[in-house]
């Protein structure tokens, strides 16, 4: 799924989950609250032309291929991605230029008009699929990532069983990867923040990597006039600011 929406908060305040809520009624608000959001006026504030994006995307793209280097590899070529809500397939895009072989990536979504989006954008012979990660086969993949998914995500069991799907997909010696959210954010009611004790209890994995980055963006939106050296030097001498993480751990 695409970046969402603010993290202005650093509260810690979480919704109430003891609802018992079906796979399916989580997937249809999922699907509804991302209708309603995509082609909106919000949409507007995460323009790749903004100096605030374009700086976010810098760093995002620097701690992401240190990780992937030092986990699956300097050499992309042949490994087997699987990107769960690929949106419209930026997170692909990246592997391919990369070094990663099209066809050897999949891209996952519950919605077919974003895939429709991302099929013309991506190099061809791409796989997409619309649905469930459950229709993968095991054990066929050596990355699976996740990114801004699992913050979409209420229902804690809907949480666990996602992250079961993912480790069943992965290969021994495979690596899952999550970015996402560190901090709730109370105006928006419809993303919950991902917390790394839960990532621990989601995978047994032993080798991990963790990194927080990314200012919020309310701080980076106000700091967008000035040289990206006073947001980059903010970010590393204030982590707490930090908004978003990049986890990976491998499956033994």
């Amino acid at each position: 799924m695409d970046a969402q929406l603010d993290q202005a908060s650093k509260q810690e305040r979480e919704p109430d989950l003891s609802s018992d809520v079906s796979p399916e009624a989580e997937q249809e608000r999922i699907a509804r609250v991302y209708r309603g959001w995509h082609g909106g006026a919000a949409l507007a504030r995460y323009a790749w032309h903004r100096p605030d994006i374009v700086l976010q995307q810098a760093m995002r793209a620097r701690v992401l291929s240190r990780m992937l280097a030092d986990t699956v590899g300097t050499d992309l070529a042949n490994v087997h991605a699987v990107d769960v809500g690929c949106g419209t397939g930026g997170f692909l895009r990246q592997l391919i230029d990369w070094g990663a072989t099209p066809s050897n990536l999949v891209g996952t979504e519950l919605q077919q008009d974003r895939l429709e989006l991302a099929a013309p954008r991506t190099a061809g012979g791409v796989h997409w699929h619309c649905g469930a990660l459950s229709a993968l086969p095991a054990g066929s993949a050596d990355l699976v990532a996740a990114q801004t998914v699992f913050s979409s995500i209420l229902d804690q069991e809907v949480r666990q069983q996602l992250a079961a799907d993912m480790w069943r997909v992965l290969r021994p010696g495979g690596w899952a990867l999550v970015f996402d959210f560190r901090y709730n954010n109370p105006r928006n009611p419809h993303v919950r923040r991902v917390t790394r004790n839960e990532l621990g209890g989601f995978w047994p994995g032993e080798r991990q990597q963790y990194r927080t980055l990314l200012l919020a963006p309310p701080i980076s939106r106000a700091l967008a006039g000035l040289p990206a050296l006073v947001t980059e030097t903010l970010a590393a001498l204030a982590p707490p600011l930090r908004s978003h993480f990049l986890y990976m751990v491998q499956k033994p």
